[in-house]
């Protein structure tokens, strides 16, 4: 008897890969919003000083310099990662850089704060999840598929 593949069609995937895209990409964003005091009251940190005092929570580990350097250089990034996301611009690395990123935001977390926050977070989720669009064969509604068709 043989056995046929289920194999996924591209319009299987491509609402489904695009949403994860936008999910990641937002949130990413949100918390720089956040951090710069956009999303008012309804914040985690509020403000640029309450966000450093948290980085240096997560990075007990570091002298505070290099602290407060993390804390510019995880900003820029949340930033660059997800704007490649957002438009599907070397889509991959804009992945694999958000997946990695995340990984060191829910490691960071664990060690200073426990299991329980990245958890509650879902940062691991985030992190899992970019890693999983990094694998992808392509990118639809991005730069990157109207590019490959040329």
């Amino acid at each position: 008897m043989l056995l046929k593949a289920n194999i996924m069609t591209d319009k299987n995937v491509q609402f489904p890969q695009l949403f994860l895209r936008l999910a990641i990409s937002v949130t990413m964003l949100s918390a720089v919003a956040d951090r710069l005091g956009l999303w008012g009251k309804n914040a985690a940190w509020g403000n640029w000083e309450n966000f450093e005092t948290y980085t240096r929570k997560l990075t007990f580990f570091l002298p505070e310099g290099l602290s407060v350097f993390s804390a510019y250089t995880a900003t820029f990034f949340e930033i660059l990662f997800p704007v490649m996301l957002l438009i599907g611009w070397k889509t991959r690395i804009g992945a694999y850089g958000a997946g990695l990123l995340l990984l060191v935001f829910a490691l960071s977390m664990t060690m200073a704060l426990g299991i329980k926050a990245p958890l509650d977070y879902s940062v691991w989720v985030g992190s899992a999840g970019a890693f999983l669009l990094a694998v992808q064969p392509k990118y639809f509604f991005s730069i990157d598929h109207l590019t490959n068709k040329l």
